[in-house]
């Protein structure tokens, strides 16, 4: 199952909690005007005002069983955006927390349809903006733990490239195979004009035209693009063409 996490779902689910209150921390005092370094036109209130709003349109998903088209998307009158943030967080936390993470419930990837879906989508949207934020407001971002690292990996390799871009109808201009290496794990993503997937693999048992190594957050905010593409933070051999094309792929998946 493709939809299998790497980490438990409790330890998913304090992240959410962890990763939104250290990114309204970092926001508080900060100018919202601030862009996101690496997200040309995204600015750090809009950032913070984005997550608060993607957990109420998640809790109305939950609530209803349907992909909600309307729900609270801007702050109250007079409402801090940290604060529109944060009860949007608890509200959300203390729903999916009702529920098992095995347990079914209707999600946007047909091949992990439980509330266990959520868990690790918010876990990972919460921290990849976090990390936005801080460095929107002149900080350092805080490194994202390696088994969290890890599992964002995992998905956005599985949810984003493979499922995502077929959603879009996105497929690469020549076919390419990229062996992704980070903490003892190894995925293949391929892409080629038809279409593009990756899976799980042993670290040396299918071959590749190219490979990237890195330490699982250099790892994870590279695949998201938060650092630029050709960052020492990376070691790369074999096709620097079939790794281009995984980078600008991944683009698309996820803007």
């Amino acid at each position: 199952m493709t939809g299998r996490v790497l980490v438990g779902y409790d330890r998913l689910l304090d992240t959410i909690g962890t990763e939104a209150e250290r990114m309204t921390g970092s926001a508080a005092g900060a100018d919202p005007e601030f862009d996101v370094p690496g997200c040309p036109g995204l600015t750090l209130g809009e950032t913070v005002r984005h997550v608060g709003s993607m957990y109420r349109m998640v809790l109305a998903w939950l609530r209803t069983g349907e992909r909600p088209s309307t729900w609270q998307r801007e702050p109250d009158e007079g409402q801090p955006v940290e604060e529109y943030l944060l009860s949007g967080m608890r509200a959300v936390v203390d729903h999916l927390s009702a529920y098992d993470p095995e347990e079914g419930c209707t999600t946007w990837w047909p091949e992990h349809q439980a509330y266990g879906f959520w868990y690790r989508r918010l876990a990972h949207e919460t921290t990849v903006h976090r990390f936005d934020v801080q460095g929107a407001a002149g900080l350092e971002p805080d490194r994202v733990p390696d088994d969290i690292a890890l599992d964002g990996v995992d998905e956005i390799l599985h949810l984003w490239f493979t499922h995502r871009l077929a959603a879009l109808g996105v497929s690469g201009t020549r076919h390419g195979r990229i062996k992704v290496r980070s903490g003892g794990r190894a995925w293949l993503a391929r892409a080629t004009p038809t279409g593009a997937a990756a899976w799980r693999v042993e670290a040396d048992d299918e071959p590749a035209d190219g490979t990237i190594t890195a330490l699982p957050h250099d790892m994870y905010v590279w695949l998201w693009g938060r650092i630029p593409p050709h960052t020492q933070a990376l070691t790369r051999a074999g096709s620097d063409d079939a790794i281009a094309q995984l980078w600008a792929l991944l683009r698309l998946a996820t803007r």
